[in-house]
């Protein structure tokens, strides 16, 4: 009888706590077509982190849904930035998962929120950072850091940082052609002289190839970076030519060195290898990676490929494609993609036009990082010109382009794991 009356306690608690589990609940924000704001979705995402609740990312299911349990907040932020989500059962959640397992697809666990860097100047320039645009309208924080920060080792600080329109050669943009005498280009050629000078530098370009060594080591050290439009193929030039002066007269006061080009250390890259600089500072281009001349031949009606991976074996690429189309229209930049041939083959292609030379989309790593690059300037302005207003996301809450940056942002808060490849 002792026995009996000891064990009864303990099967009527099971009892009582059997409905507690029945009625948990969860929710599902879907990222298919019937989402109302893709891009806050992602603010939405890391919100919930920042409550300290982990996000399970729900790899091609419903355009890459997010998942996690239901608490008032969360609802609350969802109704208030216009963002659908659905209840869920417990049932409805196994159901979920049923539905992952027989498919092509996974689930990730996000854990915390990466802490953002954007590189960016102090001044304003005269054209926006789809990023920070990014960032602004799904309302997820960020710190700017600049060259002085790179160099004191701040970027330590940082799970991801970001380079957008920037010129780690030394040439300021290649803009003395068109833009040698407008005021926001002398601002330019000012503060980036002064920062030099501050820093030990003689020259900007100096300047600029350390901090480009700094960005590389912040990434083999674990760090994550994005990149786009000029950034991507600046950085790898100043890797290349680390201490060579291919930088003209009519920038730094002395010609390029001679016999540059034989001076060139591919090994040093991080994507490119192989290519060929145009040192000409009348010249609005950098090297022949860039293939924005071609793109712009084939016009604005052209898009781009997401490549399709496998969920459960590469679930890092599968990440950075998440969409709710696999077709994305092309915008150009500065540098509007990166030329096949001068791709190195350890790269990871995401993206590309099909039956051209364009890579639009790649993916890397280098020591216990990454890097991803993607060409053009921003996705919701075909040809974004020096001085024109900033692209208003409002008009473009489902934009699979920038959803493409927004993916690049959560990338960090996955929890790290063994991956089957």
């Amino acid at each position: 009888m002792r026995s009996l009356h000891t064990k009864a306690p303990l099967f009527s608690v099971i009892i009582l706590l059997l409905p507690l589990v029945l009625i948990a609940k969860s929710i599902l924000i879907p990222m298919d077509m019937i989402q109302t704001d893709h891009l806050r979705a992602y603010g939405i995402a890391y919100g919930v982190l920042e409550h300290g609740v982990d996000v399970e990312w729900l790899l091609n299911y419903k355009g890459g849904a997010f998942l996690f349990n239901d608490f008032k907040e969360a609802r609350d932020l969802c109704l208030l930035r216009g963002v659908r989500f659905e209840v869920l059962s417990s049932s409805d959640v196994v159901t979920v998962y049923e539905t992952i397992e027989a498919n092509n697809m996974e689930k990730i666990i996000l854990e915390k929120p990466p802490k953002i860097a954007v590189y960016t100047p102090s001044n304003k320039e005269p054209w926006d950072d789809a990023v920070t645009l990014a960032l602004v309208y799904a309302k997820i924080p960020y710190e700017k850091v600049w060259d002085e920060e790179v160099l004191h080792g701040e970027l330590s600080k940082y799970d991801w940082l970001h380079l957008h329109h920037e010129d780690f050669t030394g040439q300021y943009g290649k803009f003395y052609g068109s833009f040698r005498n407008a005021d926001w280009y002398r601002e330019e050629v000012n503060i980036n002289t002064r920062i030099a000078e501050k820093l030990g530098f003689q020259k900007v370009w100096y300047l600029k190839h350390a901090v480009a060594r700094a960005i590389k080591h912040y990434i083999a050290k674990g760090g994550f970076i994005f990149s786009m439009c000029s950034a991507p193929i600046t950085l790898d030039i100043a890797l290349a030519a680390e201490g060579v002066d291919i930088v003209d007269a009519a920038l730094d006061g002395d010609p390029v060195e001679q016999l540059y080009s034989s001076k060139l250390n591919f090994s040093n890259t991080l994507a490119f290898e192989n290519f060929n600089l145009i040192t000409n500072p009348m010249t609005y281009e950098h090297s022949d990676v860039d293939v924005t001349n071609e793109a712009q031949q084939r016009g604005q009606s052209t898009y781009f490929s997401l490549f399709e991976f496998s969920a459960k074996y590469d679930p890092v690429p599968s990440m950075l494609t998440q969409n709710h189309t696999a077709l994305v229209k092309e915008f150009l930049g500065q540098d509007c993609g990166f030329r096949r041939e001068k791709v190195k083959k350890s790269v990871v292609i995401l993206g590309y036009v099909s039956g051209t030379e364009e890579i639009k989309y790649l993916h890397g790593n280098y020591g216990e990082g990454t890097f991803t690059f993607l060409g053009g300037h921003d996705p919701e302005d075909y040809a974004h010109y020096v001085g024109e207003p900033p692209t208003r996301l409002e008009q473009h809450k489902s934009s699979p382009g920038y959803r493409l940056i927004l993916n690049n942002v959560l990338f960090p808060a996955a929890k790290k794991k063994k991956l089957k490849t």
